[in-house]
């Protein structure tokens, strides 16, 4: 089996090979790449099926509260430049574009230095968030939880995420807590700079919320 495979798999590539048009070659590895996708039994992680989408598809989300000062942006560039992208952006499918979950800085170096767009052919990487994941709650919960991972966050910037799942999206306090990493104390504290601490009153929290309670 593993003989007819590697023989089949060294034809495919020749024939792949074989396309002239660029696009038309990185499309054809999207498809092959997402057929392997779907028998993998990593399938159920985003990152097992990464593709090369064109750059001006990928779009910014209008909630992430992280910003790259200028010194982190040049090392960004460098590190693209020297390593060439090791990390894919984080996406979800809205329509005819991606909505960016992780990774905005990520696209704009592509967007704005030729260098590297010429590289990537006007491409970025993706992956695709889990399926029932794409709410504007969920993926503002995967935003928080990926900046929080690499202890990136704004104190503005988390406040009016904290109303825009509370007035917005309606959610719960524990969803936030459970969803977002934040104890109860912390999300009062933003709660009150965002000006909704009238939410709170008569309310009180629970020692039993924390971002490892199960519902």
């Amino acid at each position: 089996m593993m003989d007819l495979i590697k023989q089949m798999t060294e034809e495919l590539c020749k024939l792949i090979e074989g396309i002239s048009d660029d696009d038309q070659k990185i499309e054809t590895l999207n498809q092959v790449r997402k057929q392997l996708h779907s028998v993998s039994p990593l399938r159920h992680h985003p990152v097992d099926y990464v593709e090369w989408v064109k750059s001006e598809t990928v779009e910014a989300n209008d909630y992430n509260p992280n910003h790259v000062a200028p010194p982190e942006e040049k090392l960004l560039l460098k590190s693209i430049s020297e390593d060439g992208y090791t990390m894919s952006i984080v996406t979800s499918k809205e329509d005819n574009i991606r909505r960016i979950v992780d990774g905005f800085h990520r696209r704009q170096i592509e967007r704005y230095y030729k260098k590297i767009s010429s590289s990537t052919f006007g491409h970025v990487p993706v992956t695709t968030i889990r399926e029932g994941k794409d709410g504007l709650a969920d993926r503002i919960a995967s935003t928080i939880r990926h900046n929080r991972a690499r202890g990136e966050h704004s104190i503005d910037g988390m406040v009016n995420i904290v109303k825009t799942l509370k007035i917005d999206c309606d959610m719960s306090d524990e969803w936030i807590v459970r969803n977002i990493g934040m104890d109860a104390d912390e999300l009062l504290r933003l709660s009150q700079l965002s000006g909704l601490a009238e939410l709170f009153r008569g309310r009180e929290f629970s020692s039993s919320w924390s971002a490892d309670s199960q519902e």
